[in-house]
C-alpha cells in the first residue's frame, strides 16, 4: 500500500512538473511565431481590392540583402559561386515563390537569380532610402494596382517584389501572372512608379488569360504585346508615363521592319522593340503604342478588357495601320 502510495505521489508529481513547463514552453514557441510574423510584416504589405477582394502583395526585398551584405563583408574570401549560393539561400529563395515560382517570362528573370549583385555601397544606400520610404512606396503601388484592377481585372493574386538597384537601367519586368518585378534606384521614387506597375500590371493580366505556351511569338506579336501595356499605362495614368513614345511616322524606319513582322526571331525582335541595327531607342514599343491607338481611333468604344482580348493580327488590319505609311 505504501508502495503503491509512493507511486501515486510521485505520478502526481510528475504532472505538476509537466503542466509547470507546458505554459512556458508554448509561450516560447508563440514568441517566436511572433517574431516571424512581425518580420514578415516588416518586409510584406498585402491588401485586396474593397469589390473583387484580390488579394496583393508588396515585397520589399531590400531588407534580405542586410543579411546577405554582412555575410559577404564577413567572409571575403568567399569564391564567386559561395557568393552567389549566398545571394540566392539569403535574398532569392525566401521569396522565390511569390516572386519567380512558375513564371510564364521566368527567362526574363535570368539575369536577377543568377547573377550576384555588384556595387553593395550603392545597393545599400538605396537600400536604406526604400526604408525611410516605404510607405510612399507602398501608397504609390497601391494605388496603381487598384485602378489598374478597375480596369483590368484579374483573377490571380499580386506580388510585387521591389529590389534595391545600384544603377538607374535595370528595367522591370513581369515574371509571369501575379508576378511583377520592381527595381528602385535613388532618384526614382516618384510618379512614374505608378505608371510602370500598371504597364507591368497590364503583362501579368495578358500572361493568365491570353499566353499560349504552344505558339510563339512573332515580331509583330510582340510589338502589339508591349504596345498594349503602354496603352494600358496612358490609360490608366494620362497625365505622364513611364515609356517614352515617338508618335511621328518614319516610312524610311518602318521599311526596315515591316517585312520581318511575321518572322519568329527572338533577336530581330529585340532589336526592333529596343532599338538597335539603325532604329531609335525603344522603337517598338512606340510603334505598338501606335498600332493600339489607331485602333482605338477607329473603334473608341473599346474597353481595356475588349481590345486586350484582341490578337495582333486583329489590331494592326482593323486598325488599319499600314495607311499611315502610304
Amino acid at each position: 500500500m505504501k508502495f503503491k502510495k509512493g507511486i501515486t505521489f510521485i505520478l502526481g508529481l510528475l504532472l505538476l512538473m509537466l503542466a509547470a513547463c507546458t505554459p512556458t514552453e508554448k509561450s516560447e514557441s508563440q514568441l517566436h511565431e511572433k517574431k516571424q510574423i512581425t518580420d514578415d510584416e516588416e518586409m510584406v504589405f498585402s491588401f485586396e481590392h474593397p469589390q473583387t477582394k484580390q488579394k496583393y502583395k508588396i515585397i520589399h526585398a531590400n531588407q534580405l540583402f542586410y543579411p546577405y551584405m554582412e555575410k559577404v563583408k564577413e567572409n571575403p574570401n568567399l569564391s564567386s559561386s559561395e557568393t552567389l549560393d549566398l545571394y540566392k539561400k539569403e535574398v532569392i529563395q525566401p521569396i522565390y515563390q511569390d516572386c519567380f515560382e512558375n513564371g510564364e517570362y521566368y527567362h526574363m528573370a535570368e539575369t536577377l537569380l543568377n547573377t550576384v549583385p555588384s556595387r553593395l555601397t550603392e545597393i545599400q544606400m538605396v537600400s536604406e532610402k526604400m526604408e525611410t520610404h516605404k510607405a510612399e512606396i507602398n501608397q504609390l503601388i497601391q494605388e496603381s494596382l487598384l485602378k489598374s484592377a478597375d480596369l483590368l481585372p484579374s483573377q490571380s493574386d499580386v506580388a510585387v517584389c521591389v529590389f534595391p538597384s545600384a544603377t538607374n537601367n535595370r528595367i522591370p519586368f513581369a515574371v509571369g501572372a501575379g508576378k511583377i518585378i520592381l527595381p528602385l534606384y535613388l532618384n526614382v521614387l516618384d510618379d512614374g512608379i505608378k505608371s510602370t506597375v500598371a504597364h507591368e500590371y497590364h503583362h501579368s493580366v495578358w500572361a493568365e488569360k491570353y499566353l499560349n505556351k504552344d505558339v510563339g511569338a512573332s515580331v509583330l506579336d510582340s510589338i502589339v504585346f508591349e504596345g498594349k501595356a503602354v496603352m494600358f499605362e496612358k490609360t490608366v495614368y494620362p497625365d505622364y508615363g513611364y515609356t517614352a513614345k515617338n508618335v511621328t511616322y518614319n516610312k524610311e524606319l518602318w521599311s526596315k521592319v515591316e517585312p520581318d513582322l511575321h518572322k519568329y526571331d527572338s533577336n530581330r525582335t529585340s532589336d526592333i522593340l529596343y532599338g538597335g541595327k539603325g532604329l531609335p531607342k525603344n522603337y517598338g514599343y512606340s510603334e505598338g503604342y501606335k498600332m493600339v491607338k489607331s485602333y482605338l481611333d477607329l473603334h473608341p468604344n473599346q474597353t481595356p478588357e475588349d481590345w486586350t482580348a484582341l490578337s495582333a493580327q486583329e489590331i494592326f488590319e482593323e486598325g488599319k495601320y499600314l495607311e499611315h505609311y502610304q
